[in-house]
C-alpha cells in the first residue's frame, strides 16, 4: 500500500492508500522506499520543535502537519503573510515544501492548508462560516468511511453539511463529525499539547486548585524565573526569548512571548518584564498550571560588576541601556523602538539605518576623521553661496531667504559617491566637498559644494546646506 508519494509521482497517478502493485503498473520504473512510521514521527515532532522561533505552541498534526499557535505572535514577524512567507522558506532550506494557512482555529486551518486552492492561505479574522461551504467533508478531518457515506449522500461539501439538521446526522454518523465541524468553526475548543525542544531550559508547575488573579501569577513567575535563571547560570547562558504558557482548566492554554536586547539570567529584570505582560491574558474559568520555557539562549560571559547588576551578562550603561530597550520593546511592540546601525558608507545620508533594538547588531562603528553635526536635514537643501572656485571656503550664503555672513570656515573634506551605486542615481554624487562654517551669531553649518570645482565631471557645483552643529 502507498503511505506517500512525492509530487512527481501524484503527477503520474501514484496516491496514497493505492496498492503498491497498481502504482508499479503505472509507473514502471517506480522508485518504492519503505515506510518507516516511527522514524517519521520522530522526525516531523523535531520540526515542530524547530518552529519554536515561530511560537512558544507548536505541536505535530497527524503524520503530516503542523500545529503553530501564532496569537499575538505575528507582528513579530512582520504580519501574517511575511511570517507564512518566512515558513516556506525555513522548509525550503530543509529541502522540504509545504502549504500553510492561518485562521481563528486549528479546524479551520488545517482544512485551508490541505483542501485550499493556495500555497499560502491567510483567513480574516471573524471570516464568516460560509466561506468553508466548498471545501470537501475530507477538511473535517473524519474517517474514510465516513466521508465515503457522506458523498453517496449528497453531503460531500461542508456548506451541505453545515446546512443539514444535526439531530439526524449525530445519530447516523456519531458525535465525531459535529464536533470536528464545531472546532472548524470555532463553537468548540480544540486545545494543542505542544512540544519542546529536548534540550531547553524550562520549569513548570502545577495548581492543586485553579488560579486566576494576577498576584497569583506574580508569584509563580518569581518561582519559575528563580529556577529557569539558576538554570542558565550553570550553563553560562543568558536567556534572549522566554515563552511563558498559561495551561488552562478547559484544556486550552495562553501565552505570552518577551524577548531580551541581550543575554540576561537575572532573576528581577526577567520576571518584572513577565509580570507587564500578564495583563494581557486571559484566564478563563482558572489556570491548573504555568511553564516558562527559554526558547532562545546565548552564551553569557561572567563580569565583575557590583551586586545590583550581578547576572545581566554586561556591565556598565550597556546594562542600564538593555533593562531600559527591553522594557520598552515588551511595552510597545519591537517595531516601535530601534536603534542606528552603522553602513559601511562615507555618504552621510546613508551612514546609519534602523534595525530593531533588541536585535545583535553588527560589527563595530564606521567612523569619520572630520566632526559631524548634531542634526541632518531630511535632505539636502540648496543655498546661494559666494566663493572663490576652485577650493576656497564660503564668504557667505543664503538659505532660505536668509542671508549668512560667515565668519570663519574648516575644510574642505571631499567625499566620493558609492562606486558600486550606478552614477545615474541622482542621490549618488561623484564628488563633495563639506565644509564647516560658523557665521557671525556663531552659529555653525554643514555646506557642501557637488563637485570639486574644476571639473564638470564631478559635478554641477552647486551648493547645498546638510545639518547643523
Amino acid at each position: 500500500m502507498i503511505a506517500a508519494a512525492d509530487p512527481a509521482a501524484r503527477a503520474q497517478g501514484v496516491v496514497p492508500g493505492q496498492p503498491l502493485a497498481q502504482a508499479q503498473a503505472l509507473v514502471p520504473d517506480l522508485q518504492v522506499l519503505e515506510a518507516q512510521p516511527d522514524r517519521d514521527a520522530a522526525d516531523l515532532a523535531r520540526l515542530a520543535g524547530r518552529c519554536l522561533w515561530m511560537s512558544p505552541l507548536t505541536a505535530p498534526d497527524g503524520v503530516d502537519g503542523i500545529w503553530i499557535d501564532a496569537s499575538g505572535c505575528a507582528h513579530l514577524h512582520g504580519g501574517e503573510h511575511a511570517m507564512l512567507g518566512r515558513l516556506l522558506d525555513d522548509l525550503g532550506r530543509l529541502g522540504l515544501s509545504g502549504r500553510v494557512a492561518i485562521a481563528d482555529t486549528p479546524g479551520a486551518a488545517h482544512a485551508l492548508a490541505r483542501h485550499g486552492r493556495s500555497r499560502r492561505t491567510v483567513l480574516p479574522a471573524g471570516a464568516p462560516e460560509t466561506m468553508f461551504d466548498s471545501l470537501p467533508v475530507e477538511a473535517l478531518r473524519i474517517a474514510g468511511d465516513t466521508a465515503d457515506m457522506l458523498h453517496r449522500l449528497g453531503l460531500g461539501r461542508i456548506g451541505a453539511v453545515r446546512a443539514a439538521p444535526r439531530a439526524p446526522l449525530a445519530r447516523r454518523f456519531g458525535p465525531l463529525l459535529l464536533t470536528r465541524l464545531d472546532q472548524m468553526l470555532g463553537r468548540v475548543a480544540e486545545p494543542i499539547r505542544p512540544v519542546l525542544a529536548p534540550d531547553i531550559v524550562q520549569a513548570r508547575r502545577g495548581f492543586v486548585e485553579p488560579i486566576s488573579t494576577p498576584d497569583a501569577f506574580r508569584m509563580v513567575i518569581d518561582a519559575l524565573v528563580a529556577e529557569v535563571c539558576a538554570a542558565l547560570h550553570r550553563r553560562g547562558e543568558g536567556a534572549r526569548r522566554l515563552d511563558l504558557v498559561f495551561e488552562r482548566v478547559d484544556g486550552t492554554t495562553r501565552s505570552v512571548r518577551v524577548g531580551t536586547a541581550r543575554a540576561v539570567h537575572n532573576p528581577a529584570h526577567l520576571g518584572r518584564l513577565l509580570a507587564e505582560r500578564i495583563e494581557s491574558v486571559e484566564p478563563g474559568f482558572g489556570v491548573e498550571a504555568m511553564r516558562l520555557a527559554v526558547t532562545a539562549a546565548e552564551r553569557c560571559g561572567p563580569v565583575q560588576d557590583d551586586g545590583a547588576r550581578m547576572g545581566s551578562g554586561h556591565r556598565g550603561d550597556d546594562a542600564d541601556l538593555s533593562v531600559l530597550v527591553d522594557r520598552l520593546v515588551n511595552r510597545l511592540g519591537p517595531e516601535r523602538v530601534f536603534r542606528l546601525t552603522p553602513v559601511a558608507t562615507h555618504v552621510p545620508e546613508r551612514r546609519q539605518r534602523r534595525m530593531p533594538a533588541d536585535r545583535a547588531g553588527a560589527g563595530g562603528i564606521w567612523s569619520a576623521d572630520w566632526p559631524r553635526p548634531i542634526r541632518l536635514l531630511p535632505a539636502p537643501e540648496p543655498v546661494r553661496v559666494t566663493a572663490l572656485l576652485p577650493d576656497h571656503p564660503p564668504h557667505a550664503f543664503t538659505w532660505r531667504r536668509s542671508r549668512h555672513e560667515v565668519a570663519r570656515a574648516d575644510g574642505p573634506e571631499r567625499i566620493l559617491g558609492e562606486w558600486w551605486r550606478p552614477a545615474t542615481d541622482a542621490d549618488n554624487d561623484r564628488v563633495r566637498e563639506y565644509w564647516i562654517v560658523e557665521d557671525r551669531d556663531g552659529r555653525r553649518f554643514w555646506l557642501f559644494r557637488r563637485g570639486d570645482g574644476q571639473h564638470a565631471w564631478s559635478g554641477d557645483q552647486g551648493w547645498f546646506l546638510h545639518g547643523f552643529f
